[in-house]
């Protein structure tokens, strides 16, 4: 009787952090794309994307079914929503890199090391919240600095791109670009969630 009830909390924060991991794991992958472009290596982004879909898709249903959260389910949403959102960038600039036959420059590579480090401070962050916040902090803080490194390599990379009169190069190029600083604009969606969980749970 009290189970029915008083139904048991949904972990939802071990499926963000689950989410956040896989999505890690997708960055990583694209990491490693640039060091060998081929299709195989597509093919294992893809997987993970849809993985991380899965994911995605199994803690919106259990939040639509739950009456009790940990937090604000707006916060639970809108987090799970930013960290799929990287992973689907990853997606694009994998696909895109290959149609237009883009190869990785120094601003592509620097800029995907850049949200390889901040997903993993996502994670290191969610990991975190409850047991040491101040530490969680922290996590937040390089997240939402990788987002300022990859803006100002997008520019940077924009700049030189139109010196050159390839009008085609730059099209195809701006193109990845653009989806590495969506992927860091929502890397820093995340970070300002977590943020505000930490704050309204202190």
């Amino acid at each position: 009787m009290v189970v029915r009830f008083f139904p048991k909390e949904k972990d939802f924060l071990g499926m963000l952090l689950n989410q956040a991991e896989k999505v890690a794991e997708g960055v990583q992958r694209l990491y490693d794309f640039l060091e060998n472009i081929n299709e195989e290596n597509r093919k294992k982004i893809e997987e993970i994307e849809e993985e991380a879909d899965v994911l995605r898709k199994k803690l919106v249903d259990e939040l639509n079914r739950s009456f009790v959260t940990p937090f604000d389910r707006e916060d639970i949403f809108a987090l799970s929503r930013a960290i799929d959102d990287i992973v689907d960038y990853a997606k694009s600039t994998v696909e895109e890199m290959i149609l237009f036959k883009v190869q990785p420059d120094i601003y592509i590579k620097k800029m995907v090391e850049a949200m390889k480090n901040a997903t993993k401070d996502i994670v290191c962050a969610l990991k975190l919240l409850k047991s040491d916040p101040k530490s969680a902090s922290e996590c937040i803080v390089r997240a939402k600095k990788a987002e300022n490194f990859v803006e100002h390599r997008y520019r940077e990379g924009l700049s030189e791109l139109f010196e050159s009169d390839d009008i085609k190069k730059i099209l195809k190029t701006r193109e990845v670009y653009r989806h590495l600083s969506n992927a860091a604009d929502r890397a820093d969606e995340a970070a300002n969630i977590i943020s505000d969980i930490l704050v309204k749970n202190s």
